[in-house]
């Protein structure tokens, strides 16, 4: 089951079915955008079998060149979603989908495809799925962050934020 109210935090268990409920809107994103999107990739938490989520679906929508994101604008709106102008992250255009107003099932992010954050975003994702060692540590991680930030999203993001960076850091000097 997707869906999360605004200003909460909750991990749940994996739910198998969170993989058909991400085929079934890129294929409705795709019939919207079309060959705008270079792209359209299942990530974050989510994705990564096993690991316990917050239950949205984050989905990144790749375009070249990044000025391209406004292309996505009114397809997307059209399919439920929301612009979130203010997102506050660079090289992001966001936007949330949901039952109604006060929760989120749904985060598209369109960013440059090809670009640090497509391909920075996907080795993490990669990686969770590849490394059980891995996926335990980022769970503890996630833990600590929701003990200590039951509520407020940006403050759940910023406790995981450094970890992150770590792996994305420590992933790109490898390649």
């Amino acid at each position: 089951m997707l869906g999360l109210k605004h200003g909460i935090n909750t991990i749940e268990d994996h739910d198998p079915e969170w993989s058909r409920a991400f085929m079934e809107e890129r294929a409705r994103i795709h019939a919207a955008i079309g060959t705008v999107a270079r792209g359209i990739e299942h990530y974050g938490s989510t994705a990564v079998d096993g690991l316990k989520a917050k239950p949205i679906l984050d989905i990144l929508v790749g375009v070249a060149p990044l000025d391209e994101w406004i292309s996505c604008k009114h397809p997307l709106e059209t399919l439920g979603y929301d612009y979130a102008e203010n997102a506050g992250v660079p090289g992001h255009h966001i936007f949330g989908r949901g039952r109604d107003r006060s929760e989120r099932t749904h985060l598209v992010h369109v960013v440059e495809f090809g670009g640090d954050s497509w391909r920075s975003n996907l080795a993490f994702r990669d990686a969770l799925n590849a490394d059980p060692t891995l996926r335990a540590e980022y769970l503890r991680i996630k833990e600590q962050a929701l003990m200590l930030a039951p509520e407020g999203r940006a403050k759940y993001n910023e406790l995981k934020h450094a970890f992150i960076e770590g792996v994305k850091n420590r992933l790109a000097r490898a390649t």
